[in-house]
């Protein structure tokens, strides 16, 4: 894994840069800026397959080490997201059913799910746009792309 910091690439698939927080071996941020910070680097040697997957190969990402800073709640929902494999779709209450201890019937459940789709720090690698009629950590127009892309 490349050094900590922060790492930017231009997407002309997505029409703005991708930008990837590295603390130690872990992705702990994933975010979509018009612009990069000034002193983001391009290096970081995920871009390759980030490229690949914009391309149209299909990647899970799940062997991506990534850092989840959010409640132990939310965690479960998005480790369970992280399952849901390249091209599919489900609902946030087959996620529910995806999560020990969760219940799709409950309404805190549902609401604690989508909380956590979007507030997710890592969208890309742990794939928020696979939850149909749900909220992403990425913003709309990213959200979008990344759905049609798996169409």
């Amino acid at each position: 894994m490349a050094a900590a910091g922060i790492y930017a690439h231009e997407s002309a698939f997505l029409d703005c840069y991708v930008q990837l927080g590295v603390a130690g071996d872990r992705v702990v941020s994933v975010s979509f800026p018009e612009e990069p910070p000034e002193d983001a680097r391009d290096d970081h040697p995920l871009f390759d397959r980030v490229d690949a997957y914009l391309d149209g190969a299909a990647d899970d990402f799940d062997d991506v080490a990534v850092g989840l800073t959010v409640p132990t709640d939310q965690r479960g929902v998005l480790e369970a997201v992280r399952s849901v494999p390249y091209g599919d779709r489900i609902t946030v209450d087959t996620l529910l059913t995806m999560v020990p201890g969760r219940d799709p019937d409950s309404e805190e459940d549902r609401q604690l799910a989508r909380t956590a789709l979007a507030e997710n720090p890592v969208p890309l690698f742990v794939p928020d746009h696979r939850v149909r009629n749900a909220p992403s950590g990425a913003p709309d127009r990213v959200l979008r792309r990344l759905r049609d892309l798996e169409s």
